[in-house]
């Protein structure tokens, strides 16, 4: 029997696919669509989710003033993986209960990852502009296989990457805050400080969420540790690195690649860095392959029954 208990859903990516629509119609019967695709924030989103007692986000910024406009609202489930968007203080407070399944858009960012690292090994940015323009040129890049690889956060994404990378016989090293001594040693990963790791990889790229433990993680003092035939990968969240010290090291020759599906500011603006030929950008697109969609859809749908009061440490 379809539940009347109504429900509001921010996430455009899941209202403009009719699967999902239709998956969470057969349970509820009052949804309301975030139909218009609009970008909701602050007093837009608090009026869309008005009288709404769960709903489903995905970038919205769930605070404290969010929580406080809507006392009617008993369940916050997340579209998606990333959790810096949502007060977990705030939610512990007003007694809202989260639906969240970490994991469900691994291997989609995982891939993309992979696609970034030979798209830069490769070349194929600047190769693609030459042959545009009518420049037939051959250009020598490396193969990703045996490189060594440094995974920056191993826990889902990072783990899922590292049994990939295993197929092109890459190194593996890992830094992460917490250890898993198992996995490590099934996959014969390598733990080491994140210096070490900056210094050593080929490939560095980042698996770790934005809070203040690693805003600016890669500082332009960290950046410089890199080796300038190594390239950088953040599939992660904008903010983890210096953007700045980026471009520069970029311009000087002093990395030879790096690659960003996120940014400190979305969209980004600085068009120096974006222009660069050994820079490649995309549109925060990590898990927007119809695969994950579906995944984190069907996960949020689940998190509107199944979800607890989350953790100030965890929000699972």
């Amino acid at each position: 029997m379809k539940s009347n208990v109504p429900i509001a859903v921010t996430s455009r990516s899941f209202c403009r696919n009719s699967q999902l629509r239709a998956e969470l119609l057969k349970k509820y019967s009052i949804v309301r669509f975030n139909d218009e695709g609009s970008s909701l924030s602050e007093d837009n989103l608090i009026e869309f989710c008005q009288g709404s007692e769960k709903i489903i986000t995905a970038l919205e910024r769930i605070d404290d003033r969010f929580l406080s406009a809507l006392p009617e609202l008993k369940v916050v489930s997340k579209y998606g993986v990333g959790t810096d968007m949502l007060d977990i203080d705030a939610m512990i407070n007003h007694g809202v209960r989260l639906g969240w399944t970490g994991g469900v858009n691994r291997r989609s960012v995982s891939e993309l990852v992979i696609a970034f690292s030979i798209a830069l090994l490769r070349h194929f940015g600047p190769a693609n502009e030459e042959i545009s323009n009518g420049i037939w040129q051959n250009r020598v890049g490396g193969c990703i296989s045996g490189r060594t690889v440094g995974i920056i956060g191993c826990g889902n994404i990072g783990k899922d990457l590292t049994r990939i990378l295993r197929a092109f016989d890459c190194q593996i090293l890992a830094n992460d805050i917490l250890d898993f001594p198992d996995f490590y040693s099934r996959n014969e990963v390598r733990s080491v400080e994140l210096e070490e790791l900056l210094q050593t990889a080929d490939i560095v790229t980042l698996h770790v969420p934005l809070d203040e433990s690693t805003r600016n993680l890669l500082s332009g003092e960290r950046l410089a540790l890199m080796r300038p035939e190594s390239i950088l990968i953040n599939a992660a969240r904008g903010g983890i690195v210096d953007e700045l010290a980026l471009k520069t090291m970029l311009q000087n020759d002093r990395l030879a690649g790096a690659a960003f599906d996120v940014f400190a500011t979305e969209p980004p603006d600085d068009l120096e860095l974006l222009r660069l030929p050994n820079f490649l950008a995309t549109p925060h697109i990590g898990g927007s392959s119809e695969e994950a969609i579906l995944a984190m859809g069907r996960a949020a749908i689940d998190g509107l029954d199944k979800n607890k009061i989350p953790s100030a440490t965890h929000p699972s």
